[in-house]
């Protein structure tokens, strides 16, 4: 009787052992990363508490919590956060399309590198919260020199970030498109301006924080709503709380903006991670 080595042949009526299905392991947050911001708070409350912070100079994080939830109670902080919002908005929309409109230009065409980015690099030298007075000789001291200082803030980043990321296109893959036949038109949507997309989206993460700056600023002439409004006022009447609640409000808008910009390149870019 001779053994057959062809192969293994499962007795009748057991089945082999299935494989257990493979399952992706869901990453949780990094909870450490709030350690020293929970450290800081809790550092911050021991030092008002002992005394050490006085009220006048800087209110405790329980004052300030309270102060926030009362503000939210009656309504100021919300409307405030909608107006704040709303310049942000339009001031970003304003800045985005002139800074990207430039970018692709320059970028794109050697006249217009020649043309726009001498004026463009020299502007973008110049502190442009320092414009202010020109704004308001400008535009007079309402809305306008708000919008226009966040719609200058966004226009500089974006644009050295697009036109950055045109010109470091692999000139290997422009090769390669030629090669296939492209026409430049089909170059330019197919190759060049993907590869710009990394590029860009540093600049809108840097253009976003950018105008949160300018708006704490901006707010701050002649502005009769908004988070720098209640700021404005609480300091007339030393309520360092309100101050320190229209900060953070600031800081929570940058945050979650950032955030949410990061989630776009994670979805924009997953090619990248394969």
């Amino acid at each position: 009787m001779s053994v057959s080595t062809a192969g293994v042949v499962a007795r009748p009526g057991i089945s082999p052992p299935a494989r257990a299905p493979v399952t992706k392991k869901k990453r949780l947050p990094d909870l450490r990363r709030w350690l020293s911001p929970i450290g800081l708070v809790v550092l911050w409350q021991v030092a008002s508490s002992a005394g050490v912070l006085p009220e006048d100079k800087l209110a405790s994080p329980l004052t300030v919590f309270g102060t926030a939830w009362e503000l939210v109670l009656d309504g100021q902080l919300v409307d405030a956060f909608l107006v704040s919002l709303g310049r942000v908005a339009i001031g970003f929309a304003i800045g985005a399309v002139i800074g990207s409109a430039l970018g692709l230009v320059s970028g794109l065409s050697r006249w217009g590198e020649r043309l726009l980015d001498p004026p463009v690099q020299m502007l973008r030298t110049l502190p442009h919260l320092g414009l202010i007075p020109l704004f308001i000789l400008w535009f007079g001291i309402g809305e306008e020199p708000k919008l226009a200082l966040v719609a200058a803030g966004v226009a500089f980043p974006l644009y050295l970030n697009l036109h950055a990321g045109i010109r470091q296109t692999d000139p290997a893959l422009l090769d390669a498109a030629r090669v296939l036949g492209y026409t430049r038109f089909e170059r330019v949507a197919h190759v060049v301006l993907p590869s710009a997309v990394p590029q860009t989206l540093v600049g809108l993460r840097i253009a976003l924080g950018t105008a949160w700056l300018s708006l704490i600023v901006g707010e701050q002439v002649n502005a009769d709503a908004g988070i720098g409004y209640l700021i404005n006022n609480a300091r007339e009447f030393l309520r360092t709380d309100i101050v320190v609640v229209g900060l953070l409000v600031y800081a929570l808008l940058g945050l979650t903006t950032d955030a949410l910009v990061r989630a776009l390149e994670k979805k924009v870019l997953r090619w990248r991670a394969r």
